[in-house]
C-alpha cells in the first residue's frame, strides 16, 4: 500500500521573532514493512541553516534555524511510503509467557557479562546476535522522562499478566482493556499531563494510551517502545472511523523474543497492519517529538496542524 502524507504545522506569532531554531521528526522511517520513498520540506520564510541524520533510536532528524524577522513560520513536511503488511497473523500465535520473556531478560544480562569476561567461540555467534537483540531491547524496560514506573501502574496491569499467559494474549487483553475502559478525550489532557492523572480519570488521547500500555507492561519487565505516526484517513464503507485519522497518532510496540517487535494500537482497539505509517520510535513522546525548537521573540502565538494521508493507486 502506497501512501502520501502532508504534514503542515503553522505557528502565527504575535510579535517578530528575530531567530527560531527547529527540530523535526517527520520523515517516515525505513524498516522490514515499510520503505520511505522520498520526503522534502517546505519551509516558510526559507531557513539559513539546515541540516539532517540519524539519532540514537534510528530516527530521521532535520533541524533547521531563520535568522530573519518573522511573524508566521509554517513547515510542510510531504512524503511517499510504501507498507509491506505482514501476510497473516502466525506472529500472534507465538504462545512464549510473559514470564518467560521477563526471566529472558535478566538471563541475557548475565550471560553477556559472562561471555564478555571469558570470549566466545565460533558456535556462540548465532546466541550472541539474539543477546544483542534482547540487550538492546532492555533499553525500553527502563523508566523514561514521560513512563515512571508505579505500584499503581502494575495494579491496573495486574489482571492481564495471568500466569502461564502467553505474552502476545497479555497485550491483546492489556489493548482490549485501555480501549474499553479509558474515554478519548482531546480536551483532558495536555503534553504534560501525568500519567497519573490519564490512570485516575480514565481519560486521554493515544498519546496517552501509548503511555499507559508500555508503563502496565515495564511494570512487568516487559520491553515496549513508543511510536508515532499517522493512520490513512480513508475507510472502508460500513466501517467506524478510524480515532487519530488527520491528525498526528501514537501507539506502542512489545518485544517479542523470536518473533521481534509487534505493534498495537490500544486507541483503536487494533493490530496496526497496513493503515499505520511509521514516522520515529523512542521509549516515549519525548524522544520522538514530530516538531520542536525555541523562538527569541515572538509575544503570544497560536498553532495549527493539518495532516493528509492520501492512498495512492
Amino acid at each position: 500500500m502506497k501512501y502520501r502524507i502532508t504534514h503542515t504545522t503553522h505557528y502565527h506569532y504575535s510579535q517578530s521573532v528575530g531567530l527560531c531554531q527547529n527540530e523535526a521528526r517527520l520523515q517516515p522511517r525505513n524498516f522490514w514493512r515499510q520503505q520511505c520513498h522520498h520526503s522534502h520540506f517546505d519551509i516558510q520564510p526559507p531557513p539559513t541553516d539546515f541540516r539532517e541524520w540519524i539519532d540514537f533510536f534510528g530516527n530521521h532528524i532535520t533541524y533547521f534555524a531563520i535568522q530573519q524577522p518573522h511573524t508566521q513560520l509554517t513547515v510542510t513536511a510531504i512524503s511517499e511510503v510504501t507498507i509491506f503488511p505482514r501476510r497473516n497473523n502466525v506472529d500472534l500465535l507465538n504462545q512464549i509467557t510473559w514470564e518467560q520473556v521477563s526471566g529472558l531478560f535478566q538471563d541475557t544480562l548475565l550471560q553477556g557479562q559472562a561471555q564478555s569476561q571469558q570470549g566466545q567461540n565460533q558456535s556462540q555467534l548465532s546466541n550472541q546476535e539474539q543477546s544483542f537483540e534482547i540487550l538492546d531491547a532492555r533499553q525500553y524496560l527502563l523508566d523514561s522522562p514521560m513512563i515512571t514506573v508505579t505500584p499503581e501502574l502494575a495494579n491496573y496491569a495486574q489482571p492481564s499478566f495471568l500466569a502461564n499467559r502467553p505474552l502476545v494474549d497479555v497485550v491483546n487483553d492489556l489493548m482490549q482493556r485501555i480501549y474499553k475502559e479509558f474515554t478519548y478525550d482531546p480536551s483532558f489532557t495536555t503534553i504534560a499531563t501525568p500519567l497519573s492523572d490519564v490512570l485516575s480519570h480514565r481519560r486521554g488521547v493515544c498519546q496517552d494510551f501509548a503511555h499507559l500500555a508500555i508503563g502496565c507492561l515495564r511494570a512487568y519487565h516487559i520491553a515496549a517502545r513508543y511510536i508515532s505516526g499517522y493512520i490513512e484517513t480513508a475507510t472502508e464503507a460500513g466501517q467506524p472511523r478510524l480515532v487519530g485519522a488527520d491528525a498526528s497518532h501514537a501507539w506502542f510496540s512489545v518485544y517479542i523474543p523470536n518473533t521481534g517487535w509487534l505493534d498495537f494500537d490500544p486507541t483503536n482497539n487494533t493490530v496496526p497492519l497496513d493503515q499505520h505509517i511509521t514516522l520515529a520510535w523512542g521509549r516515549d513522546y519525548a524522544d520522538v517529538t514530530p516538531l520542536k525548537g525555541i523562538a527569541f521573540g515572538g509575544g503570544q502565538h497560536t498553532l495549527s496542524v493539518s495532516v493528509d494521508v492520501l492512498r495512492l493507486e
